[in-house]
C-alpha cells in the first residue's frame, strides 16, 4: 500500500512537471506570436540613407544601431554610390544613379519608405522627390543639409578650393567647368545672386530661383512627401550658415534671413509653405553637434529622428 503511494505521488509529480512545461511553452508561443502581431501590426517602413559629401556607407554604423534597436526588424539600405571622391561628380549625374538605385526600394514597399539624407545627401534627395512623380516618400529627414546654400570659409572649401575664399570662389563655380562640381552646384554667393540664379544648374532651378518649365510638375512632386524633418545646429562647423540646414541663408549684407521670412517660403515655391499649413514641416535645432557627428549622436536621433521612423 505504501509503495502504491509512493508511486501514485512521483506520477502526479511528473504530471506536474509536464503541465509547468506546457504553461512554459503555450507563454512562450504567445510571446512570438505576440511580436508577430506587434509587427504586423506596427509594420515599420523601409529606411533608405543616402550618404554625404566624401562619405560612404561605412560611415552610418552608429545610426543602423540605433534603428534597429529602436525599430528591430527595419530594412534599412544605405545606398553605395558616388562615394568618398566620386561625391564631387555634378548633383544631376547623382540624382539619375541614385533615383535607379532607390526607386526598386520603393516599388518593393507598399506602404511607403522613409529617406534620412544627411548633407550633400540632403539636396540629391530633393532633386530626386522633386523629379519623381510616383514616388512613396513618407517621411523625407534631412540631416544637416545645406537645402538653401552654402557660403563659408570651411576646411572643406580649404581643402578643395585652396586658392580660393568664399568671397571669390563664384568666378569658379559659376562657370560650366565649375558647375561640374557637386559643390559649386549648391555654392550661393549672397553678394552675387544674379551670378548664382544664372550660373547655378541645380539649387538655382530647384528653388526655381532660375526660370524652370518644370517647376509646377516638381513641387507637385515634392509635395508628395508626409513630412519634412529640417535637423541643424549652430555648432556645426561646416554648414554656413547653419540655418542653412533648415532653409534659412544669408541676405546681402550676410544676415541670416529665417525660412519663414525667405522669398521661396513664403511665395510657396516648391512648397514649403504648404507643407507647414498642412502640418507636416518640422524643425530640429540642436548645439554642440559637430558636422561629422549628426548621424552618430544618439540624441540627434532619439529627439529629431526616431519619432518619424514608423
Amino acid at each position: 500500500k505504501n509503495k502504491k503511494i509512493v508511486l501514485s505521488g512521483l506520477l502526479n509529480i511528473r504530471l506536474l512537471k509536464l503541465f509547468i512545461l506546457l504553461l512554459l511553452n503555450l507563454k512562450l508561443l504567445w510571446t512570438l506570436f505576440g511580436a508577430c502581431l506587434v509587427a504586423t501590426v506596427i509594420g515599420y517602413k523601409p529606411v533608405v540613407i543616402v550618404h554625404g559629401l566624401f562619405d560612404s556607407s561605412g560611415v552610418f554604423v552608429e545610426l543602423l544601431s540605433f534603428i534597429n534597436q529602436s525599430h528591430p526588424g527595419t530594412n534599412v539600405s544605405v545606398i553605395d554610390l558616388f562615394d568618398r571622391s566620386s561625391s564631387l561628380q555634378p548633383l544631376w549625374k547623382q540624382v539619375e544613379g541614385f533615383k535607379e538605385a532607390i526607386y526598386p526600394i520603393m516599388q518593393n514597399a507598399a506602404d511607403g519608405v522613409h529617406f534620412i539624407c544627411y548633407s550633400q545627401g540632403g539636396l540629391i534627395c530633393r532633386g530626386i522627390l522633386s523629379t519623381l512623380p510616383n514616388h512613396n516618400v513618407h517621411s523625407f529627414i534631412s540631416l544637416s543639409s545645406p537645402q538653401a546654400g552654402q557660403y563659408g570659409d570651411t576646411d572643406y572649401l580649404k581643402y578643395l578650393f585652396p586658392q580660393f575664399m568664399k568671397s571669390n570662389l563664384f568666378h569658379f563655380c559659376y562657370t560650366g567647368v565649375g558647375q561640374r562640381i557637386s559643390i559649386c552646384n549648391y555654392w550661393k554667393d549672397p553678394h552675387h545672386t544674379d551670378m548664382y540664379v544664372n550660373g547655378s544648374d541645380y539649387l538655382a532651378l530647384l528653388n526655381s530661383e532660375r526660370s524652370n518649365p518644370n517647376s509646377t510638375v516638381w513641387k507637385k512632386n515634392f509635395l508628395r512627401i508626409k513630412k519634412l524633418v529640417l535637423i541643424g545646429g549652430p555648432d556645426d562647423g561646416v554648414i554656413t550658415p547653419w540655418q542653412s540646414s533648415q532653409f534659412g541663408f544669408y541676405n546681402d549684407n550676410e544676415t541670416v534671413v529665417e525660412i519663414k521670412d525667405q522669398d521661396l517660403y513664403l511665395r510657396d515655391v516648391f512648397g514649403l509653405k504648404t507643407l507647414n499649413a498642412r502640418g507636416d514641416l518640422f524643425l530640429c535645432s540642436m548645439a554642440g553637434v559637430e558636422h561629422i557627428k549628426w548621424h552618430s549622436n544618439d540624441t540627434v536621433f532619439n529627439t529629431c529622428i526616431e519619432k518619424w521612423l514608423v
